[in-house]
């Protein structure tokens, strides 16, 4: 057994290039992984620098200094997100607040209905279980609310830090962009010599990366609006407010899809009961998700929808696990790699592995 697992390292790291392949990759993933609350605003700066980028290159082939074409990308991007916040979040908040105040004549309204069920059936309802989930309903309804309380502190005492990255990365942005070359060349000076499979891995998931980060705010947006028409058309309440959560569920893959579904069935459910409105809210919902997964993702993610389904779900939980948000975000990205760098690595007789 050792003499196997002996002969499979000689064969996939005999290279120095397969070495160099692993060093960087090992030391990257300690950094961000030791390091990544101290580096956060770089790596906000970062996945914004992917986004911006190809407006960038659209404006320099006009002959469009690149200083130029930056500051120029930056001011109409700086400009839409001041726009949405001045415009959108209040609007969202302005729902939020009208959900939480509606949250007692909800829960009221769930209680009669629970209440009658030992009247309807009686031989399947005990009036002693209803009082039992009744009461362990009450006690998470309060947990929740003393919860999004804490929250709201939480945001409040947390404004010094958005103040942080409101500075930091525009500034990181702008440079990054602006100095793109410089910087990668600085970069490469300091990597090892052997680096040819770290070279081929890293094009082509510099490649990946910006077309999935494009392919992902746009699928976000796509879906968002799409949704709140929706809504709106059917007279949904809080329509805007459940548009972003089921735009921004396409952030994790199959899961986020399924957790969303469950806020906008209850609302539907508490507005217009097991009613025509209430199915017709499910049909299109589904129609918006189906749509989605089966025309807008193999359209945006191409390279992404090779990954079976099993394995992009394990991506989001263990790099979730790992990183939180952003190993979430990048799941596919990352899975991604590790399939490039298991393809990239010098392949194994299998024949010559057997003892």
């Amino acid at each position: 057994m050792l003499e196997m697992i002996s002969r499979w390292y000689q064969r996939r790291f005999s290279d120095p290039h397969a070495v160099s392949l692993v060093a960087i990759l090992v030391m990257g993933f300690i950094t961000i992984y030791f390091f990544g609350n101290l580096i956060a605003p770089f790596l906000v700066a970062i996945v914004l620098a992917y986004l911006l980028e190809w407006p960038v290159m659209f404006l320099t082939r006009f002959r469009l200094p690149r200083t130029l074409a930056v500051t120029l990308v930056l001011l109409l991007f700086s400009s839409l997100m001041i726009m949405a916040v001045f415009g959108l979040i209040p609007m969202i908040w302005h729902q939020v607040s009208n959900l939480l105040s509606d949250v007692p004549s909800m829960f009221n309204d769930l209680q009669r209905y629970v209440s009658s069920l030992p009247e309807r059936y009686p031989e399947l309802v005990q009036p002693e279980q209803i009082t039992t989930v009744m009461n362990s309903l009450r006690t998470k309804v309060l947990g929740m609310g003393e919860t999004a309380l804490k929250g709201s502190v939480a945001s409040l005492l947390s404004l010094a830090t958005l103040a942080v990255y409101l500075i930091l990365v525009p500034l990181l942005v702008f440079f990054l962009l602006k100095d793109k070359d410089e910087m990668l060349n600085t970069l490469s000076r300091l990597l090892p010599r052997n680096r040819r499979l770290a070279s081929k891995v890293g094009a082509e998931m510099n490649e990946q990366i910006s077309n999935y980060i494009r392919g992902k705010v746009t699928e976000i947006i796509i879906v968002g609006v799409a949704s709140y028409i929706t809504f709106a058309l059917l007279d949904l309440r809080y329509s805007l407010l459940l548009a972003v959560l089921v735009g921004l569920s396409v952030l994790i893959p199959y899961i986020g899809a399924a957790a969303v579904t469950v806020p906008v069935a209850m609302v539907g459910l508490f507005q217009w009961g097991l009613t025509p409105d209430f199915w017709w809210l499910l049909v299109a919902y589904g129609i918006i998700q189906a749509l989605d997964g089966n025309v807008l993702v193999p359209v945006l993610f191409s390279e992404a929808v090779n990954l079976h389904p099993v394995a992009i779900i394990v991506s989001v939980l263990v790099f979730g696990g790992l990183w939180g948000f952003w190993g979430v975000f990048f799941a596919i990205p990352l899975a991604t790699l590790v399939k490039a760098v298991w393809h990239a690595l010098p392949a194994t007789d299998h024949a010559e592995d057997m003892p």
